[in-house]
Protein backbone atom coordinates (compact mmCIF):
# COMPACT_ATOMS: atom_id res chain seq x y z
CA UNK A 1 0.00 0.00 0.00
CA UNK A 2 1.06 3.75 -0.89
CA UNK A 3 -0.35 6.35 1.69
CA UNK A 4 0.32 9.72 0.88
CA UNK A 5 -0.11 11.46 4.18
CA UNK A 6 2.06 14.72 2.88
CA UNK A 7 -0.71 16.69 2.20
CA UNK A 8 0.71 20.04 3.37
CA UNK A 9 3.27 19.88 1.59
CA UNK A 10 1.33 19.73 -1.91
CA UNK A 11 -2.30 18.00 -2.84
CA UNK A 12 -3.13 15.89 -6.22
CA UNK A 13 -5.04 18.17 -8.09
CA UNK A 14 -8.52 17.48 -8.55
CA UNK A 15 -10.29 16.47 -11.54
CA UNK A 16 -12.57 18.95 -11.70
CA UNK A 17 -10.03 21.34 -11.85
CA UNK A 18 -8.00 19.32 -14.36
CA UNK A 19 -10.81 19.35 -16.38
CA UNK A 20 -11.33 23.07 -16.10
CA UNK A 21 -7.70 23.87 -17.12
CA UNK A 22 -7.81 21.54 -20.30
CA UNK A 23 -11.47 23.11 -21.34
CA UNK A 24 -9.77 26.73 -21.18
CA UNK A 25 -6.44 25.43 -22.78
CA UNK A 26 -8.89 24.46 -25.83
CA UNK A 27 -11.44 26.90 -26.17
CA UNK A 28 -9.45 30.02 -24.66
CA UNK A 29 -6.52 30.09 -26.47
CA UNK A 30 -6.04 33.74 -26.24
CA UNK A 31 -3.90 35.97 -24.97
CA UNK A 32 -6.12 38.09 -22.23
CA UNK A 33 -3.68 41.40 -23.42
CA UNK A 34 -4.87 40.93 -27.43
CA UNK A 35 -7.71 43.58 -28.61
CA UNK A 36 -9.03 40.68 -30.95
CA UNK A 37 -11.99 38.78 -29.63
CA UNK A 38 -10.22 35.35 -29.06
CA UNK A 39 -7.97 37.65 -26.93
CA UNK A 40 -11.25 38.72 -25.07
CA UNK A 41 -12.67 35.31 -24.51
CA UNK A 42 -9.38 34.94 -22.63
CA UNK A 43 -9.67 38.12 -20.68
CA UNK A 44 -13.50 37.53 -19.22
CA UNK A 45 -13.02 34.25 -18.83
CA UNK A 46 -9.68 35.34 -16.69
CA UNK A 47 -11.84 38.22 -14.74
CA UNK A 48 -14.57 35.24 -13.84
CA UNK A 49 -12.15 33.28 -12.61
CA UNK A 50 -10.88 37.10 -10.41
CA UNK A 51 -14.35 37.93 -9.42
CA UNK A 52 -15.70 34.39 -8.00
CA UNK A 53 -12.29 33.72 -6.28
CA UNK A 54 -12.77 37.10 -4.29
CA UNK A 55 -16.15 35.89 -3.68
CA UNK A 56 -14.89 33.19 -2.03
CA UNK A 57 -12.66 35.07 0.09
CA UNK A 58 -15.02 37.97 0.44
CA UNK A 59 -13.13 40.48 -0.95
CA UNK A 60 -13.52 42.58 -4.44
CA UNK A 61 -12.61 41.57 -7.82
CA UNK A 62 -10.30 44.51 -7.93
CA UNK A 63 -8.74 43.20 -4.68
CA UNK A 64 -6.88 40.47 -6.21
CA UNK A 65 -3.76 39.86 -8.15
CA UNK A 66 -2.71 36.67 -9.40
CA UNK A 67 0.89 35.72 -8.82
CA UNK A 68 2.90 32.09 -9.10
CA UNK A 69 2.10 31.23 -5.75
CA UNK A 70 2.61 31.89 -2.17
CA UNK A 71 6.05 32.63 -1.66
CA UNK A 72 5.92 34.79 -4.38
CA UNK A 73 2.38 36.88 -2.45
CA UNK A 74 3.86 37.04 0.76
CA UNK A 75 7.28 38.68 -0.48
CA UNK A 76 5.15 41.02 -2.36
CA UNK A 77 3.02 41.79 0.68
CA UNK A 78 5.64 42.43 2.89
CA UNK A 79 7.83 44.79 0.91
CA UNK A 80 5.35 46.88 -0.66
CA UNK A 81 4.22 47.05 3.06
CA UNK A 82 7.48 48.20 3.93
CA UNK A 83 7.56 50.63 0.86
CA UNK A 84 4.76 52.12 2.17
CA UNK A 85 5.70 52.69 5.87
CA UNK A 86 9.03 54.06 4.69
CA UNK A 87 6.73 56.76 2.99
CA UNK A 88 4.89 57.39 6.68
CA UNK A 89 8.41 57.19 8.96
CA UNK A 90 8.02 53.95 9.57
CA UNK A 91 10.36 50.68 10.02
CA UNK A 92 9.36 48.75 12.11
CA UNK A 93 7.98 45.15 11.65
CA UNK A 94 6.03 42.51 13.34
CA UNK A 95 5.47 38.92 12.88
CA UNK A 96 6.23 35.51 14.61
CA UNK A 97 9.29 32.92 15.35
CA UNK A 98 7.28 30.36 13.05
CA UNK A 99 6.23 32.27 10.36
CA UNK A 100 7.33 30.08 6.77
CA UNK A 101 10.51 31.19 5.30
CA UNK A 102 9.21 33.12 2.53
CA UNK A 103 7.94 35.18 5.54
CA UNK A 104 11.27 34.95 7.55
CA UNK A 105 14.04 35.61 4.66
CA UNK A 106 11.83 38.64 3.61
CA UNK A 107 12.13 40.23 6.61
CA UNK A 108 15.57 39.48 6.95
CA UNK A 109 16.30 41.34 3.58
CA UNK A 110 14.41 44.39 5.03
CA UNK A 111 16.50 44.37 8.08
CA UNK A 112 19.85 44.68 6.29
CA UNK A 113 17.89 47.58 4.42
CA UNK A 114 17.56 49.30 8.30
CA UNK A 115 13.98 48.17 9.19
CA UNK A 116 13.70 46.88 12.53
CA UNK A 117 11.95 43.25 12.91
CA UNK A 118 10.24 42.30 15.57
CA UNK A 119 9.12 38.44 15.79
CA UNK A 120 6.78 37.60 18.83
CA UNK A 121 7.24 34.05 20.32
CA UNK A 122 4.44 31.36 19.64
CA UNK A 123 5.11 29.27 23.50
CA UNK A 124 4.49 25.53 23.56
CA UNK A 125 1.70 25.25 22.38
CA UNK A 126 2.45 26.85 19.17
CA UNK A 127 0.07 29.86 19.47
CA UNK A 128 0.07 33.38 18.93
CA UNK A 129 -1.19 35.62 22.21
CA UNK A 130 -3.16 38.62 21.23
CA UNK A 131 -1.99 40.99 24.37
CA UNK A 132 1.46 40.06 23.27
CA UNK A 133 0.98 41.23 19.48
CA UNK A 134 -0.60 44.23 20.68
CA UNK A 135 2.26 45.03 23.12
CA UNK A 136 4.48 44.84 20.53
CA UNK A 137 3.02 47.77 18.15
CA UNK A 138 4.57 50.66 18.02
CA UNK A 139 4.04 54.33 16.96
CA UNK A 140 6.75 53.43 13.90
CA UNK A 141 4.86 49.95 13.38
CA UNK A 142 4.24 49.82 9.69
CA UNK A 143 3.18 45.84 9.21
CA UNK A 144 2.18 43.10 10.80
CA UNK A 145 2.01 39.38 9.42
CA UNK A 146 0.96 36.24 11.12
CA UNK A 147 -0.18 33.46 9.28
CA UNK A 148 -3.11 31.82 9.54
CA UNK A 149 -2.12 28.17 10.08
CA UNK A 150 1.53 27.05 10.95
CA UNK A 151 2.57 24.73 8.09
CA UNK A 152 4.44 22.67 10.52
CA UNK A 153 2.08 21.92 13.28
CA UNK A 154 -0.89 23.82 12.16
CA UNK A 155 -1.96 25.48 14.87
CA UNK A 156 -4.58 28.19 13.91
CA UNK A 157 -4.10 32.00 14.68
CA UNK A 158 -6.60 34.12 16.42
CA UNK A 159 -6.78 36.13 13.30
CA UNK A 160 -9.90 38.04 13.95
CA UNK A 161 -8.33 39.17 16.88
CA UNK A 162 -5.52 39.88 15.61
CA UNK A 163 -7.30 41.78 12.50
CA UNK A 164 -9.23 44.02 15.20
CA UNK A 165 -6.25 45.04 17.24
CA UNK A 166 -3.92 46.15 13.95
CA UNK A 167 -7.16 48.02 12.44
CA UNK A 168 -7.78 49.68 15.89
CA UNK A 169 -4.06 50.85 15.93
CA UNK A 170 -3.59 51.93 12.11
CA UNK A 171 -0.91 49.11 11.19
CA UNK A 172 -0.94 47.17 8.19
CA UNK A 173 -1.98 43.28 8.80
CA UNK A 174 -0.99 40.71 6.32
CA UNK A 175 -1.90 37.00 7.05
CA UNK A 176 -0.03 33.97 5.00
CA UNK A 177 -3.25 32.03 4.31
CA UNK A 178 -1.66 29.21 2.55
CA UNK A 179 -2.44 26.51 4.91
CA UNK A 180 -5.73 27.16 5.51
CA UNK A 181 -7.57 28.46 2.05
CA UNK A 182 -9.80 25.69 1.42
CA UNK A 183 -9.77 24.14 4.83
CA UNK A 184 -11.03 27.44 6.74
CA UNK A 185 -13.18 29.74 5.76
CA UNK A 186 -11.83 33.04 5.06
CA UNK A 187 -13.93 36.15 5.16
CA UNK A 188 -10.91 39.13 4.75
CA UNK A 189 -14.07 41.27 5.56
CA UNK A 190 -15.06 40.37 8.85
CA UNK A 191 -10.99 39.69 9.47
CA UNK A 192 -9.85 42.72 8.79
CA UNK A 193 -7.48 41.89 6.39
CA UNK A 194 -5.33 43.91 4.69
CA UNK A 195 -3.14 41.24 3.06
CA UNK A 196 -3.60 37.41 2.32
CA UNK A 197 -1.80 34.99 0.07
CA UNK A 198 -2.94 31.83 -1.28
CA UNK A 199 -1.26 29.13 -3.02
CA UNK A 200 -3.95 26.65 -5.45
CA UNK A 201 -1.96 23.68 -4.99
CA UNK A 202 -2.28 23.52 -1.30
CA UNK A 203 -6.25 22.73 -2.26
CA UNK A 204 -6.03 20.58 -4.92
CA UNK A 205 -5.33 23.10 -7.74
CA UNK A 206 -2.61 23.32 -10.29
CA UNK A 207 1.10 24.03 -8.89
CA UNK A 208 2.77 27.34 -9.99
CA UNK A 209 -0.39 29.72 -9.35
CA UNK A 210 -1.36 31.51 -6.37
CA UNK A 211 -2.58 35.33 -5.27
CA UNK A 212 -2.55 38.09 -3.04
CA UNK A 213 -5.52 39.91 -1.50
CA UNK A 214 -4.89 43.35 -1.34
CA UNK A 215 -7.77 45.73 0.29
CA UNK A 216 -9.02 48.40 -1.44
CA UNK A 217 -7.36 52.05 -0.62
CA UNK A 218 -3.72 50.26 -0.18
CA UNK A 219 -1.20 51.70 -2.33
CA UNK A 220 1.17 48.87 -3.49
CA UNK A 221 3.78 49.22 -6.09
CA UNK A 222 4.64 46.98 -8.87
CA UNK A 223 6.04 43.97 -8.60
CA UNK A 224 7.21 42.98 -12.15
CA UNK A 225 7.54 45.89 -14.88
CA UNK A 226 7.27 45.56 -18.49
CA UNK A 227 3.35 45.12 -19.19
CA UNK A 228 -0.17 46.02 -18.07
CA UNK A 229 -1.00 42.81 -16.70
CA UNK A 230 -2.51 42.67 -13.33
CA UNK A 231 -3.72 46.31 -13.48
CA UNK A 232 0.00 47.57 -14.23
CA UNK A 233 1.25 46.01 -11.14
CA UNK A 234 2.73 42.35 -12.33
CA UNK A 235 3.82 42.22 -15.98
CA UNK A 236 3.45 38.76 -17.93
CA UNK A 237 0.76 37.06 -19.28
CA UNK A 238 -1.41 35.74 -16.92
CA UNK A 239 -1.60 31.43 -16.77
CA UNK A 240 -5.27 31.39 -17.39
CA UNK A 241 -5.94 28.08 -17.46
CA UNK A 242 -3.92 27.81 -13.83
CA UNK A 243 -5.90 30.70 -12.73
CA UNK A 244 -9.09 28.84 -14.08
CA UNK A 245 -7.63 25.97 -12.12
CA UNK A 246 -7.21 27.39 -9.34
CA UNK A 247 -11.32 28.95 -8.94
CA UNK A 248 -12.50 25.24 -9.63
CA UNK A 249 -10.40 23.92 -7.04
CA UNK A 250 -10.93 26.68 -4.06
CA UNK A 251 -14.77 26.15 -5.55
CA UNK A 252 -14.55 22.53 -4.54
CA UNK A 253 -12.38 22.57 -1.49
CA UNK A 254 -15.45 24.79 0.21
CA UNK A 255 -18.39 22.65 -0.94
CA UNK A 256 -19.07 20.29 2.48
CA UNK A 257 -16.35 21.75 3.93
CA UNK A 258 -17.54 20.84 7.43
CA UNK A 259 -18.30 17.30 6.59
CA UNK A 260 -15.06 16.84 5.42
CA UNK A 261 -13.68 18.47 8.28
CA UNK A 262 -14.99 15.91 10.81
CA UNK A 263 -14.06 12.90 8.73
CA UNK A 264 -10.36 14.98 8.21
CA UNK A 265 -10.55 15.02 12.08
CA UNK A 266 -12.35 11.48 13.30
CA UNK A 267 -9.03 9.91 11.46
CA UNK A 268 -6.73 12.39 13.04
CA UNK A 269 -7.98 11.47 16.40
CA UNK A 270 -7.36 7.79 15.73
CA UNK A 271 -3.84 8.25 14.38
CA UNK A 272 -3.04 10.55 17.36
CA UNK A 273 -4.08 7.94 19.88
CA UNK A 274 -2.46 5.65 18.25
CA UNK A 275 1.06 7.09 18.05
CA UNK A 276 1.09 8.79 21.52
CA UNK A 277 1.52 4.99 23.07
CA UNK A 278 4.89 5.16 21.70
CA UNK A 279 7.25 5.59 24.69
CA UNK A 280 9.08 8.92 24.69
CA UNK A 281 6.77 10.38 22.02
CA UNK A 282 5.42 14.19 21.77
CA UNK A 283 2.57 15.80 19.72
CA UNK A 284 3.72 19.43 19.03
CA UNK A 285 1.30 22.14 19.00
CA UNK A 286 -2.16 22.51 20.94
CA UNK A 287 -4.16 19.23 20.03
CA UNK A 288 -7.15 21.11 19.38
CA UNK A 289 -6.54 24.53 18.30
CA UNK A 290 -5.09 22.97 15.05
CA UNK A 291 -6.30 22.52 11.44
CA UNK A 292 -8.30 18.69 11.10
CA UNK A 293 -5.38 17.23 9.20
CA UNK A 294 -2.56 18.14 10.71
CA UNK A 295 0.18 15.94 13.49
CA UNK A 296 3.67 16.85 14.27
CA UNK A 297 5.18 14.15 16.48
CA UNK A 298 8.75 14.04 17.81
CA UNK A 299 10.20 11.08 18.91
CA UNK A 300 13.11 10.58 21.00
CA UNK A 301 16.34 9.31 20.08
CA UNK A 302 15.97 9.15 16.18
CA UNK A 303 16.70 11.04 13.54
CA UNK A 304 13.75 12.67 11.11
CA UNK A 305 15.24 11.68 8.00
CA UNK A 306 15.70 8.29 9.10
CA UNK A 307 12.58 8.13 9.83
CA UNK A 308 10.72 9.42 7.01
CA UNK A 309 13.38 6.87 4.48
CA UNK A 310 11.97 4.09 6.24
CA UNK A 311 8.36 5.05 6.12
CA UNK A 312 8.99 5.64 2.53
CA UNK A 313 9.93 1.86 2.62
CA UNK A 314 6.91 0.76 3.73
CA UNK A 315 5.10 3.06 1.17
CA UNK A 316 4.46 6.14 3.73
CA UNK A 317 4.80 9.68 2.36
CA UNK A 318 5.07 11.97 5.00
CA UNK A 319 8.02 15.03 6.19
CA UNK A 320 9.84 16.77 8.79
CA UNK A 321 8.83 19.75 8.40
CA UNK A 322 8.32 22.39 5.19
CA UNK A 323 8.72 20.82 2.53
CA UNK A 324 10.69 24.12 1.13
CA UNK A 325 13.59 22.84 3.76
CA UNK A 326 13.57 19.22 2.98
CA UNK A 327 17.21 20.00 1.99
CA UNK A 328 18.40 21.88 5.20
CA UNK A 329 20.28 19.66 8.15
CA UNK A 330 19.15 21.95 10.73
CA UNK A 331 16.35 21.27 13.07
CA UNK A 332 12.84 22.58 12.63
CA UNK A 333 13.23 26.17 13.12
CA UNK A 334 9.31 26.29 14.54
CA UNK A 335 9.89 23.74 16.37
CA UNK A 336 12.78 25.49 18.18
CA UNK A 337 10.62 28.61 18.27
CA UNK A 338 8.76 25.87 20.08
CA UNK A 339 10.74 25.61 22.85
CA UNK A 340 11.96 22.36 21.94
CA UNK A 341 15.70 21.27 22.46
CA UNK A 342 17.52 20.90 18.92
CA UNK A 343 17.80 16.78 19.89
CA UNK A 344 14.52 15.96 19.90
CA UNK A 345 13.51 18.88 16.98
CA UNK A 346 15.40 16.66 14.91
CA UNK A 347 13.68 13.68 15.03
CA UNK A 348 10.38 15.24 13.97
CA UNK A 349 7.32 13.40 11.72
CA UNK A 350 4.36 15.48 10.18
CA UNK A 351 1.73 13.72 9.09
CA UNK A 352 -1.11 15.48 7.20
CA UNK A 353 -4.11 14.23 5.54
CA UNK A 354 -6.96 15.59 4.05
CA UNK A 355 -10.46 14.18 2.77
CA UNK A 356 -8.51 12.10 -0.01
CA UNK A 357 -7.12 9.99 2.62
CA UNK A 358 -9.37 6.81 3.94
CA UNK A 359 -9.79 5.02 6.91
CA UNK A 360 -7.63 2.42 5.70
CA UNK A 361 -4.51 4.29 5.24
CA UNK A 362 -4.80 4.93 8.39
CA UNK A 363 -5.04 1.88 9.88
CA UNK A 364 -1.95 1.18 7.87
CA UNK A 365 0.53 4.07 9.50
CA UNK A 366 -0.56 2.73 12.93
CA UNK A 367 0.55 -0.88 12.13
CA UNK A 368 3.49 0.22 10.47
CA UNK A 369 4.33 3.42 12.73
CA UNK A 370 5.74 1.93 16.08
CA UNK A 371 7.59 -1.04 14.17
CA UNK A 372 9.87 1.30 12.67
CA UNK A 373 10.18 4.05 15.51
CA UNK A 374 11.74 0.93 17.33
CA UNK A 375 13.95 -0.15 14.64
CA UNK A 376 15.30 3.04 14.35
CA UNK A 377 15.82 3.29 18.36
CA UNK A 378 17.21 -0.22 18.23
CA UNK A 379 20.45 0.91 16.34
CA UNK A 380 20.73 4.51 18.05
CA UNK A 381 23.66 4.85 20.26
CA UNK A 382 21.60 8.33 21.55
CA UNK A 383 18.48 6.82 22.60
CA UNK A 384 20.64 3.97 24.31
CA UNK A 385 22.92 6.50 25.90
CA UNK A 386 19.13 8.59 27.21
CA UNK A 387 17.80 5.35 28.66
CA UNK A 388 21.17 4.84 30.47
Amino acid sequence: MRVYADQAATTKISSRSLQAMMDCCKEHPGNPSSLHEAGRDAEAVLEKARSEIAAMLHAKPAEIYFTSGGSEADNWAITQAAALGTKKGKKHLISTAFEHHAVLHTLEALQKQGFEVTLLPVHEDGLVRPDELEAAIREDTALVSVMYVNNEVGTVAPIAQIGEICRRKGVLFHTDAVQAAGHLPIDVEAGKIDMLSLAAHKFHGPRGVGALYVRKGIPIGNLIYGGGQERGKRAGTENVPGIVGMAEALRESLEDRAQKNARVLQMREKLADAILQIPKTRLNGDRKNRIAGNLNFCFEGIEGESLLLYLDLQGICASSGSACTSGSLDPSHVLLALGLPAEVAHGSLRLSLDETNTEEEVDYMIEKLPAVVERLRAMSPIWHDGRD
